[in-house]
């Protein structure tokens, strides 16, 4: 290769010339041999210094490529991927960016550091706190405690700042194996009966601690609503999420919430199941009732809403009545096939007919009704982690052995409740309509709650496209009357 560029060259091959590594005056010689050196040693010598050429490598399609060169140029040691990848999986570990770790040995103490900043500087770093924050730093050390002093501790005593004593102490779980926080009196409890707690219905008693504050009005438990007559503690949410963070001693598995019932008054079924990913809960509620095909409007409000409070009868979050969701319900019932109508001697005949041959048909001759793209896609609340999926089925009725299997409506419910610290966490507070600045959309994002809560078990994941509930962002609640 010549020193410079031709004089007709292009700008890009001038550059390229001009910016090349000049070649080194001193070469590499090889080294002779030491003369005690044996002729076998010699040889082996030799081969070791051999530069290692790229092997090449048969690929299942019949193909030869050449391996990638494991060996560096610049220093002859061999690049080895796994040490590499170990490194890389240690510095993350270590710390966020890797620019610290976790146990140095050689660190020096910071109490020194901490002290030489006057009280001045470290109170007007905790006017720029939460009283929360505050506090734990006026907690972590005795020099910091020193420095700050018990202005934020007796402030957590105050009526006004409850909210932020139960924060700094909700930061304490990991040192309260044996008690639970109880958010409406901000104090730690014992708790009763540690690991043996369990679900129940609200209409029976059961405390998990003893609180002076159980049968106050004006200080109500956080409840999340369910179903008619079915609730979750948030308690219960704190004994998962603790157990899985801490230990089985500090809580209940989530396997545990698990449940199955049906409501005699209405006739619908339901059935809960939980999950633990990324640190936080995640809630599926499946609820199905028998659907009779070509019912009015006045049928389909008396099979979806509960004639005491007007509520579904399905699992729903605080934002039904500004959405679509019961709309959707009604546009499914009306895809479900209508007996032929008339009372005539062939219509009876016919529907003789049609009533032996389901009768008698396997599950698998019969089908289900379809739906239109409008009512079976999956809806998603704007206002909190909360998905809804309608669908008709095929389901299996019992009690009736003229008609084995019958179609059913059912309404699936995911939502995401949050990592289980406070009922200030913001999906906590958005299923319960506590919330109003929360967005789905933005803090979720593409990722569906229902396809992350399928995901864990891969039994079913619904392959449906997620769109709002509420695409006009209409907030009418009571005072709208599609809904109904």
């Amino acid at each position: 290769m010549a020193d410079s560029a031709p004089p007709n060259a292009s700008l890009g091959t001038r550059l390229k010339f001009a910016l090349r590594p000049k070649k080194s005056r001193s070469r590499l010689a090889k080294k002779p041999p030491p003369e005690h050196m044996s002729p076998d040693l010699v040889r082996l010598n030799s081969e070791a210094s051999r530069p290692q050429t790229a092997k090449s490598v048969h690929y299942h399609d019949g193909s030869t490529r050449a391996a990638p060169d494991l060996i560096d140029k610049s220093t002859g040691e061999r690049k080895d991927i796994t040490a590499l990848l170990h490194g890389l999986q240690d510095n993350s570990e270590s710390g966020e960016h890797g620019y610290y770790t976790e146990h140095d040995e050689n660190r020096k103490p910071g109490e020194p550091l901490v002290a030489s900043l006057s009280s001045n500087l470290w109170m007007k770093i905790v006017d720029f706190l939460p009283l929360s924050d505050a506090a734990s730093l006026a907690f972590a050390t005795k020099v910091l405690f020193q420095k700050i002093g018990p202005g934020p501790w007796e402030n957590l005593r105050l009526e006004e700042n409850h909210q932020h004593r139960a924060e700094f102490l909700a930061r304490l779980d990991r040192s309260m194996p044996r008690h639970l926080l109880c958010f409406p009196c901000a104090k730690f409890h014992l708790r009763i009966q540690p690991g043996q707690e369990t679900l129940k219905p609200p209409n029976i008693l059961n405390p998990l601690f003893e609180c002076p504050n159980a049968q106050n009005p004006l200080l109500p438990p956080s409840r999340l609503r369910l179903t008619p007559h079915r609730n979750l503690p948030f308690t219960f949410v704190q004994l998962v999420m603790r157990a899985h963070r801490y230990g089985p001693r500090y809580g209940i598995p989530c396997e545990e919430l698990f449940r199955r019932w049906r409501d005699p008054e209405s006739g619908w079924s339901h059935q809960t199941r939980y999950h633990v990913v990324k640190g936080h809960l995640l809630l599926r509620v499946i609820s199905q009732s028998f659907a009779t095909p070509g019912l009015p409007p006045s049928g389909q409000r008396t099979l979806l809403f509960s004639r005491e409070d007007y509520t579904p009868y399905f699992s729903v979050c605080a934002h039904w009545k500004d959405g679509e969701l019961t709309n959707l319900c009604k546009c499914a019932l009306n895809h479900l096939p209508k007996e032929q109508a008339g009372n005539g001697p062939e219509q009876q005949l016919q529907r003789r007919i049609d009533t032996v041959r389901k009768a008698s048909a396997p599950l698998t001759a019969l089908r289900a009704a379809s739906q239109c793209p409008e009512c079976r896609s999956i809806r998603r609340c704007s206002e909190c982690p909360t998905e809804y999926l309608v669908e008709l089925k095929l389901a299996e009725d019992k009690s009736d052995k003229a008609q084995k299997f019958k179609q059913a409506i059912s309404v699936t419910r995911w939502s995401d409740l949050g990592d289980g610290t406070t009922p200030a966490t913001p999906e906590w507070a958005a299923c319960k309509g506590d919330n109003e600045e929360y967005d789905s959309f933005k803090a979720i994002g593409r990722r569906a709650i229902s396809g992350t809560f399928e995901s864990q078990t891969g039994d079913f994941i619904p392959g449906q496209r997620v769109r709002s509930l509420n695409p006009k962002n209409q907030k009418k609640g009571d005072e709208g009357h599609s809904w109904y």
